[in-house]
């Protein structure tokens, strides 16, 4: 029964569910707007900080303000050759090893038919592999790589007034401290948390790269640039990038040198990404963003059927803003964020009470 103050809490959960589903089918129904939107805030957001350095120098804020914005072009212009060469690199090697890649494919349905799996199972498997679809695969790299540029370049006004009005929102604090301070916190704790996620992430793709790069060259794995560029790239991807980055190398490996040469590959994968990317990574990003190693892996999956292939890389900084409106708040939600993952300050440990005072013995009366 609803309380004279307001909803029952049942009724207030099916709402705000429903609100929820109505806000995510928008968001997913205006996914090719959107999404490179949510990129160019987060590129917005990272690069912020390097406009106060300059400032405290004397810079003019518009001359900041356009230092940051060229920063953060440069970083996409950059993101976006590093795809745009790799797709084209790999395209290249599917065309030059077309008969190796189907004299493979034809050998590995062979052998998962002798274990005994049915023709519907082998075909599903050895499909994805076909040269036809690794050909498809690497179009759409590029394809996706050069849709997303022209979409953030038609909106380039956009990420031009998200960073004049970033530097105005500096002076929030001073302005609204006394009377927003709980709002100012939580975009301040998001902020914080998205540039620490993008550098621990950016940091370990760099070492993983170089050494996934230089161990792929050792063993004459062909264009093993491209495959440092899908090692770092895919580092983004929290939990299962290490997966989507090993699996391109190897079949190349397989198809030049057989078998050992592909084991070799996944050993070295295994030493180097396995341990980085699978042991010690997610533990320094939990600990940077405060997130859970579990809503991390369900956000990946999530926020890309939400908004497509950037949400496996946005996942992380999306969960974090869905935080920071609908979980921080206040007491009554405070249960719900510490199980995304967030410290909670501990309560005050209660004073234990002072002993009582013994009960004064009323002594009988004399007769």
């Amino acid at each position: 029964m609803a309380s004279p103050q307001g909803l029952a809490p049942s009724t207030r959960t099916l709402l705000f569910l429903s609100a929820a589903v109505v806000v995510l089918a928008g968001v997913h129904a205006t996914r090719e707007v959107l999404a490179p939107l949510f990129l160019a805030a987060v590129l917005v957001i990272i690069v912020h900080p390097i406009r106060h350095p300059l400032e405290r120098r004397g810079w003019h804020r518009a001359a900041a303000t356009t230092v940051v914005i060229a920063v953060v072009y440069l970083i996409l212009l950059v993101l976006i050759a590093m795809l745009v060469f790799a797709g084209i690199q790999f395209a290249g090697l599917v065309q030059e090893y077309l008969s190796e890649l189907q004299d493979a494919v034809g050998g590995a349905t062979s052998w998962l038919a002798t274990l005994g799996l049915d023709q519907e199972a082998v075909s599903s498997v050895t499909d994805a592999f076909q040269p036809s679809q690794l050909l498809g695969v690497a179009t759409s790299i590029s394809g996706a790589a050069l849709g997303v540029a022209t979409t953030l370049f038609v909106v380039v006004t956009y990420v031009i007034f998200m960073s004049v009005d970033a530097a105005r929102y500096d002076g929030a604090h001073v302005q609204f401290g006394a009377t927003q301070g709980s709002v100012l916190r939580r975009a301040t704790t998001f902020n914080i948390g998205v540039r620490r996620y993008f550098v621990v992430s950016a940091s370990f793709g760099a070492v993983v790269a170089v050494i996934d790069g230089i161990a792929l060259w050792a063993l004459g794995v062909p264009a093993p640039a491209v495959w440092a560029i899908l090692a770092f790239v895919t580092n983004f991807i929290p939990n299962i990038g290490f997966v989507i980055g090993v699996v391109p190398p190897t079949i190349m490996a397989l198809v030049v040198g057989g078998w050992p040469l592909a084991l070799a590959v996944i050993a070295v994968y295994s030493a180097v990404n396995v341990v980085l990317q699978v042991l010690v990574q997610p533990k320094f990003v939990a600990d940077a963003v405060n997130i859970t190693l579990t809503l991390s892996f369900v956000s990946v999956i999530f926020w890309t059927f939400v908004i497509g292939p950037l949400g496996a890389i946005l996942a992380v900084p999306l969960t974090l803003l869905t935080r920071a409106v609908l979980l921080q708040g206040g007491p009554e939600s405070a249960w719900y964020s510490w199980l995304s993952g967030e410290d909670l300050p501990k309560p005050p440990a209660e004073e234990p009470d002072p002993d009582p005072e013994p009960a004064a013995v009323e002594k009988p009366a004399a007769d």
